[in-house]
């Protein structure tokens, strides 16, 4: 059987959705549902309880500490992962999976598949080993085998990717990461603030895990570019906004004959 576990925090209109969708759709695929919540001050624990997911919170969040902790907390050999804002869509999406693990040992894990990237890497068959980044696992949307995961946990000390870290330990140990045509709908608009944090956390996990470095001409170049973009979008729109009146003053001048 699958476990499916959830990470969230304040999001529980997603997540009534989501576990309304898991529990109409997928209920006799999975063996149990589980809620990771990061303290969160709405009633996202009413909404875990009302469709019957078990609901763990956990205080000190980091991105492996939580992945760690759906893990300890599922009782099946396969764990699903998904955020408060992702969902499946396929009518077969537990079933790849299950089949998937069942025809493959010495599989380790499986990304589903959610947009562009995920599909042409998939079709084209580009392998995590040589793309971990858009071929590995999206713990949005992945799963993984349990059984490797007590032997190879997910650091903690990463500030983010931690499914690419783990990723690329796990096929170093011999294990395999595949694509699986399983398709889930991946919907949110993140606030400025979300972003700013998700670009600190990007900056220092592309340093730990691809070596990407900063120095400062980096960052007067982004600097510059964001203010030309910044700048050229303006009147961009500007532009088209200035269009549009014109447009709009013609056609009130010169309507078309009305059918």
């Amino acid at each position: 059987m699958i476990s499916v576990v959830i990470r969230t925090k304040n999001q529980s209109d997603a997540l009534d959705f989501a576990l309304k969708n898991l529990t109409q759709r997928y209920l006799h695929d999975i063996g149990e549902i589980i809620v990771i919540d990061n303290e969160s001050s709405d009633n996202s624990c009413e909404v875990a309880i009302k469709y019957g997911a078990r609901f763990v919170t956990i205080k000190d969040f980091s991105f492996g500490g939580s992945a760690n902790l759906c893990a300890r907390e599922a009782q099946y050999p396969i764990i699903v992962i998904f955020s408060a804002h992702s969902y499946p869509v396929s009518h077969d999406f537990f079933e790849l999976i299950q089949k998937k693990f069942e025809q493959t040992p010495n599989l380790a894990g499986l990304r589903c598949l959610h947009n562009p990237n995920d599909y042409k890497n998939y079709i084209n068959q580009i392998p995590a080993s040589v793309d971990p980044n858009k071929s590995g696992l999206i713990f949005s949307g992945s799963a993984f085998r349990k059984s490797v995961w007590e032997q190879h946990p997910f650091k903690e000390d990463v500030a983010t990717f931690e499914d690419k870290e783990w990723t690329v330990r796990v096929l170093k140990e011999g294990y395999e990461i595949d694509f699986v045509p399983a398709i889930f709908c991946y919907d949110i608009k993140r606030t400025k603030e979300q972003l700013f944090f998700r670009f600190k956390n990007d900056v220092v996990g592309n340093y730990q895990l691809w070596h990407q470095d900063i120095t400062f001409r980096k960052a007067l170049k982004g600097l510059l570019g964001g203010i030309y973009n910044l700048i050229k979008n303006f009147a961009i729109d500007f532009y088209y906004i200035i269009r549009q009146f014109f447009y709009l003053i013609k056609f009130v001048t010169n309507k078309p004959k009305k059918f």
